[in-house]
């Protein structure tokens, strides 16, 4: 049964890897308006397009897929996807029935960005905000959702690797010291300058490692640990793409 169970771990690599629990790709969208009224927005009849060009010949919505979406407040609104193209463009639908469109803007380079929405009467203008990104976001519901499910999927999937090689169970704990570190360092630090949550994967994967090792010199070696780190990872990576796409319609 350990060996099935940990047969069908090693299997996760198989399912879509990156689109997971973890930090992915957001923008934020700040509103000003720049005309006698303002009215609120309307979210279910606005939508974010993903272009293939600088000129948005080709283009497609970002739609609902899992966690991917524009989600709007009145004022405010943004948007996680698994992967943006180069280039974006708004278009807003507000309370008063009018619909205005953006200029195109480019995708930052970064996983986590803050624009500046200026509503003119004739459209809709799109700027890279000269502010940091609101580190709020950590706060937001399905930061702390994630969390919990990366938390619960880890410690499951440690807990059988620690069995089958019949290891202390003492080790749990840092496994879940770990995941916070290497977790919190990823929400609030590393998101500002990398764009690939591929490299956030290989960032968790080493630096758990090490502070399981470290934490436990004598209960686990260097080679248990990577193992170890290995099985968690990829379990929680492969395994939170189910849960985001279930789990989706309860965040939102």
């Amino acid at each position: 049964m350990k060996k099935l169970f940990l047969l069908i771990l090693f299997l996760c690599p198989l399912f879509p890897l990156w689109g997971n629990v973890s930090p992915k790709p957001e923008m934020e969208f700040s509103f000003v308006y720049q005309t006698a009224e303002q009215p609120a927005i309307n979210p279910q009849l606005s939508e974010q397009l993903q272009c293939q060009d600088n000129q948005c010949i080709e283009s497609k919505p970002l739609g609902i897929y899992g966690l991917q979406r524009l989600y709007c407040k009145k004022d405010a609104c943004f948007s996680i996807a698994y992967d943006y193209a180069h280039f974006q463009k708004l278009i807003i639908t507000f309370a008063d029935g009018t619909q205005k469109q953006s200029n195109i803007f480019a995708a930052p380079g970064t996983l986590r960005a803050h624009f500046t929405v200026y509503v003119q009467d004739n459209g809709l203008t799109v700027t890279l905000a000269d502010t940091k990104t609101d580190n709020r976001s950590w706060a937001r519901k399905d930061a702390w959702i994630s969390l919990l499910i990366i938390l619960v999927l880890e410690l499951m999937a440690a807990m059988a690797y620690l069995s089958y090689r019949g290891k202390s169970f003492t080790v749990l704990y840092s496994v879940a010291v770990a995941n916070l570190i290497t977790t919190a360092i990823s929400w609030l630090l590393l998101v500002k300058y990398v764009n690939e949550t591929a490299f956030l994967w290989v960032f968790c994967l080493l630096a758990e490692t090490l502070l399981v090792r470290l934490m436990n010199p004598r209960k686990i070696s260097l080679k248990d640990a990577f193992m170890l780190s290995i099985a968690t990872n990829v379990t929680s990576y492969s395994l939170g793409m189910i849960l985001s796409f279930m789990l989706a319609p309860l965040i939102f």
